[in-house]
């Protein structure tokens, strides 16, 4: 099936008339998941419990047979089933064990069991038309059966490479800043804001072609500016400035003044300088219980609540780590 763009899968569900299998590959996470989430919203929210499945590849009891079990169920009291798979690449690329017992990745599809794909091969060749399975995976093995038989002659596939079109495609510094430029109004729009030409140009620059830093640094800009009507080049520096000194104790210090601006800053560089996030998130349980609990009680809580909440969603990939740890500083100043 030809290729479509994320444009083409919001298109054909506000018609309700999606494609039955889609792949959404890339490393553009942001962009997989949020289509991943259109796509779901093909099911009523009332029926989401019937009629609807996330499912993580990899996960006890998650098999491509399982999988096409699951997308072969006809929908209950609706006229449409969705089944998303998410983490695919664990299925679709899975590193392989080479000689010497190291893991590697295939030339060839040879040595691939013969029946350990071969249900979900088939199912892709011929789907339910009732069901739109979405598989999400950040690359997929293309010497692979599932792949050369199935994926690239049945599947929508929807390329998500962030700053680029294509994976192997060469950065084009300059197009990648007008793509990154274009990404940034269009979010700061949806959120009902306005920001400063200058303000786009310095974030968009400063992510260069990485996509993982432009959606992070956007988050972190729209999280710091809520409620404004306009961001400023100043909202910019402030919040995603490119200092890398960093005070290990500077995100407690200022979250227990109560001060979100400079708590998300010096998250932000803890996190660029290659801070773990599990880490962090021990740092900051310390902090809650070592230092709020004797300065400010009251707060402890809250907190504590916000703590556990944040380190299930992190166990559980219930979301991006950066994203967590900045909402759980926010809730920590507040």
């Amino acid at each position: 099936m030809p290729a479509a763009t994320p444009a083409d899968v919001r298109a054909a569900v506000a018609r309700r008339a999606p494609d039955p299998v889609y792949l959404l590959v890339g490393d553009d996470e942001t962009e997989t998941a949020a289509l991943a989430a259109e796509i779901s919203s093909l099911v009523e929210d009332e029926m989401r419990a019937f009629n609807l499945e996330r499912l993580y590849a990899g996960d006890k009891g998650v098999t491509p047979a399982s999988i096409a079990e699951s997308a072969r169920q006809f929908p209950m009291m609706s006229d449409r089933r969705v089944v998303v798979v998410l983490r695919g690449e664990r299925l679709l690329k899975p590193k392989r064990r080479g000689r010497g017992g190291s893991d590697e990745e295939g030339e060839d599809d040879s040595t691939e069991p013969a029946s350990e794909l071969d249900a979900l091969t088939e199912y892709i060749l011929r789907p339910v038309p009732s069901t739109t399975l979405a598989i999400v995976a950040t690359d997929v093995d293309k010497t692979r059966r599932i792949w050369k038989a199935a994926l690239q002659k049945n599947a929508t596939i929807v390329q998500c490479w962030g700053l680029k079109t294509a994976k192997d495609e060469r950065v084009d510094l300059r197009q990648a800043a007008r793509m990154a430029e274009q990404i940034v109004r269009q979010a700061v729009a949806q959120a009902g804001q306005q920001i400063e030409p200058a303000a786009v140009r310095l974030i968009a620059g400063r992510a260069g072609a990485d996509i993982a830093r432009l959606r992070g640094d956007l988050g972190r800009l729209l999280l710091y500016a809520t409620g404004c009507s306009k961001i400023t080049l100043a909202d910019v520096q402030e919040v995603v400035s490119g200092e890398t000194a960093q005070d290990d104790w500077a995100v407690t210090n200022a979250i227990q003044q109560r001060n979100a601006k400079e708590a998300l800053r010096q998250l932000a560089l803890s996190l660029d300088a290659g801070g773990v996030p599990y880490m962090i998130l021990g740092q900051l349980a310390w902090f809650v219980r070592e230092r709020l609990s004797g300065a400010d009680p009251r707060r402890v809580p809250r907190a504590v609540e916000a703590l556990f909440r944040t380190d299930q969603e992190m166990k559980s990939s219930g979301g991006d780590p950066r994203v967590l740890l900045e909402r759980l500083v926010v809730e920590l100043c507040g």
